[in-house]
């Protein structure tokens, strides 16, 4: 059985991987491996190179970026490029997780992989730059733009909801962004169908969308996530639409992010479920637990 390489230590993905997958997943992160500490890197492939790196390391603080381009920028950008550069060097396959954020969310329908990009902010501009950096260093790697992630842990919006939800009896949600939430154990399994054919030898490189199935706003989404919590008994808040203008951010996000993902399942036989099942067993687990951290 074939073991590989997830950066990102304690986030989503990575954190999903190893639940998935623990005997072939070997997590690092934070002080081991640090896109900031480039020497970390080369550690990593200096005695054993890994067969297969899946590169779940990003600075995701979408409005912090904006005052931090730099730190954005190594952690989206260069740090990537040095990884590919080093899988490169060493026969190593690698998946490099991206975003929709690459794109400005004026198409009006899903965007397919071929749809001319156009960030709004820093955060999606470093992880285009990221894509591209990658894919000057290693051809063959393969790009996984998803969007919405969240998971039954870490810091998400699911979990901003309940966690808010505790404190207040009314919230206020953008209702004019659109898009494709995405659970951190569905994008797991992914994850693994595609490091399995890539290591069968499949000429797959290239980007990919891969989001869960079917489309929603964040308001939409808050009402989905108080429905199942309040089959739990949970005492939920009213929730009040309102448009992106009236909810100031120092980043612009982009309206309508949907994504295709037709072409992961034509090359990888796989496709995420929809995500209003996938959300409920997530907010069940959490409702569930004895207490929730912020």
């Amino acid at each position: 059985m074939t073991t590989f390489l997830v950066t990102g230590g304690s986030g989503q993905l990575a954190t999903a991987l190893a639940k998935a997958a623990p005997a072939r997943v070997r997590i690092v992160g934070r002080p081991a491996f640090d896109f900031d500490r480039p020497g970390t890197l080369a550690t990593l492939f200096r005695d054993a190179p890994p067969t297969l790196v899946v590169n779940a390391a990003a600075w995701t603080a979408v409005d912090l970026a904006e005052s931090q381009p730099d730190a954005a920028r190594r952690a989206n950008e260069t740090g990537p490029a040095h990884l590919a550069s080093l899988c490169a060097r060493h026969g190593t396959r690698l998946i490099h997780i991206s975003t929709d954020y690459v794109f400005d969310g004026e198409k009006g329908a899903p965007y397919v992989e071929t749809d001319p990009v156009n960030p709004t902010g820093v955060y999606g501009a470093t992880k285009l730059a990221g894509e591209r950096a990658v894919r000057a260093a290693l051809p063959g790697a393969v790009i996984l733009r998803t969007a919405w992630v969240y998971a039954e842990g870490g810091r998400n919006f699911v979990r901003t909801m309940l966690n808010a939800a505790t404190r207040m009896d009314r919230l206020r949600v953008v209702a004019d962004q659109r898009g494709c939430p995405t659970n951190a154990d569905d994008l797991a399994q992914t994850v693994l169908t595609v490091a399995d054919v890539m290591l069968g030898g499949a000429p797959a490189g290239g980007i990919y969308h891969a989001a869960g199935a079917g489309e929603t706003t964040w308001h939409g989404l808050a009402t989905a996530i108080f429905e199942e919590a309040a089959r739990h008994g949970w005492k939920i808040p009213a929730v009040e639409a309102i448009a992106t203008a009236d909810w100031p951010t120092p980043a612009r996000r982009p309206a309508d992010s949907r994504l295709d993902c037709t072409r992961l399942a034509d090359t990888f036989g796989v496709r995420l479920p929809p995500w209003q099942p996938s959300l409920r067993r997530a907010v069940a687990a959490i409702c569930g637990a004895p207490a929730m951290a912020n």
